[in-house]
């Protein structure tokens, strides 16, 4: 029985050694691919990075293409494109003085605005000025 025993102890001797060459084995071909896998993640961020400068310089042109044509048009400048209103104080007081809707007459802008101090003069001229109602 000693026998029995000895030949299953070396048995069992071999086949440990076995598994830690092939652990051993598995440990350096993960590392491997790791390393691999890692260089080519920074490879392609690379790539997307230039992509992304790429759309934003195109974008970029673009944008200045657009305003190019806008200043050669001379279109008028308007502060804030979204707000076409005045506020109601300010339309009931240019309405006092014979100023209505749509384009304003500067002559008669300054006229109507007098009596107000300068302060008062460039808010409503800035009201009007967002509005689009002067250029």
């Amino acid at each position: 029985m000693k026998m029995e025993e000895r030949e299953i102890a070396d048995r069992l001797e071999a086949a440990a050694g076995q598994l830690e060459k092939t652990l051993h084995w598995l440990e350096e071909r993960v590392a491997a691919a790791t390393s691999l896998t890692g260089e080519v993640e920074r490879i392609s961020a690379t790539v997307e990075q230039n992509r992304r400068e790429l759309e934003l310089a195109e974008k970029l042109a673009a944008a200045e293409r657009e305003l190019a044509e806008l200043k050669a048009a001379g279109a008028p400048t308007v502060l804030n494109p979204l707000r076409r209103t005045i506020p109601s104080s300010t339309s009931e007081m240019l309405a006092k003085h014979g100023i209505g809707e749509g384009p304003v007459d500067v002559r008669a802008l300054d006229a109507a605005l007098a009596g107000l101090s300068l302060e008062q003069r460039i808010a409503v001229k800035t009201q009007l000025l967002r509005a689009g109602s002067i250029a």
